[in-house]
């Protein structure tokens, strides 16, 4: 559960605390999703081989450098909703869905794995949506949408690269 920011003060965004602290929990489970498949798709940039190398090279590429840019948003929202935004791997660890990937996958096992990474980004984004059309929270539900369709299109663009 996301601890409140001491020293504060009271915040009257016209969100109710408990509404708030709700939903930073859940925006901090899609900070720690989209962290750990940040990490796993550039261990994968490093690490892929085999006759797709460039282009999986150049594609998990351009897919960590959008996940890199993705987290200061997530990050600042639970900021303006009053509580502090995870950061540590320890705190990733314990919040996201995404699992570890151990040693080195096959290309098509990497391809693969990021789907599931990205499928599961949207599945925690819709778990908050419930949470902040209660609250009237407009810029959260903004930042989930667009999260939403990206992660969305990415895991459609790497299964296309699964079809026979």
């Amino acid at each position: 559960m996301a601890k409140k920011n001491a020293g504060a003060g009271f915040i009257d965004i016209g969100i109710p605390e408990r509404d708030r602290e709700k939903i930073a929990d859940g925006l901090s489970r899609l900070l720690a999703d989209t962290y750990t498949l940040y990490l796993k798709t550039h261990n994968f940039h490093w690490n892929v081989t085999g006759p797709m190398f460039q282009t999986l090279h150049l594609m998990f590429e351009t897919q960590y450098n959008e996940l890199a840019l993705a987290v200061d948003p997530i990050a600042e929202r639970i900021r303006a909703l009053g509580y502090p935004a995870p950061g540590t791997y320890k705190a990733y660890a314990k919040l996201s869905s995404i699992p570890e990937s151990e040693g080195v996958p096959e290309a098509r096992d990497m391809i693969a794995l990021l789907v599931e990474g990205q499928e599961a980004v949207v599945r925690t984004a819709r778990k908050v949506f419930p949470l902040v059309e209660k609250a009237a929270d407009e810029s959260s539900a903004d930042l989930l949408t667009q999260r939403m369709q990206i992660h969305e299109k990415t895991a459609w663009m790497l299964r296309s690269l699964l079809e026979e």
